[in-house]
C-alpha cells in the first residue's frame, strides 16, 4: 500500500464508513480492515434505501470509524454489486476477512446480525427477517490509508 497523505479537512469531508454497530463486532471489523485481512463488506440493500443513502460507488473515499467515532482508515471502493442473498459467492465471504470457512457459516453469522435487536431497530421494523431473495449490496474496498499513523 503506497501511503497517502490526507488533511483534516479532507477527512472531515468524506464520507463516514460505519462498520456494524459501536462495540466489540465493530473493533473487530476495524482491526481486520488496518490488517489489510478484511477487503470486502455486505450490506442490506433496505438499510440504503431506509436511510437514504446512496449506493457506493467505484473510485469513492470513505473514513473508517472505530467504535469511539475516531477517523482511523480511508478505503476505496473497487467494485459493488447487488445481488440476491442467495448468490453471495465463497471469493466475497473470505474477502470479508471475518474467519468464515464456507458461505453457510457467513450467513448464519449475517443473519444473527441482521435479526438483531439494533439493525431492526435502525430500520424500524421489529419483525424484519432476510431470505433468499433479500437484495444485497456487495462492497469491495482497498485501504489507502491507516489514519493512526497520520501526523
Amino acid at each position: 500500500m503506497q501511503p497517502e497523505f490526507f488533511s483534516s479537512a479532507a477527512v472531515a469531508s468524506m464520507p463516514r464508513a460505519e462498520f456494524a454497530f459501536p462495540g466489540p463486532l465493530r473493533d473487530r471489523l476495524v482491526a481486520a480492515i488496518l490488517d489489510g485481512s478484511k477487503t470486502s463488506t455486505t450490506g442490506l440493500l433496505i438499510d440504503y434505501e431506509h436511510g437514504g443513502d446512496p449506493l457506493p460507488t467505484v473510485g469513492g473515499r470513505s473514513v473508517v470509524v472505530d467504535s469511539a467515532g475516531r477517523p482511523v482508515a480511508v478505503i476505496e471502493v473497487v467494485g459493488v454489486r447487488v445481488v440476491p442473498l442467495a448468490r453471495v459467492d465463497l471469493a466475497h465471504v473470505l474477502a470479508e476477512g471475518e474467519g468464515h470457512a464456507d458461505v453457510t457459516e457467513w450467513r448464519e453469522g449475517h443473519e444473527r446480525f441482521w435479526h438483531g435487536e439494533e439493525m431492526r431497530a435502525a430500520l424500524q421494523d421489529p419483525g424484519f427477517t432476510v431470505d433468499d431473495t433479500t437484495p444485497v449490496v456487495l462492497e469491495r474496498f482497498r485501504l489507502i490509508a491507516d489514519l493512526r499513523r497520520a501526523g
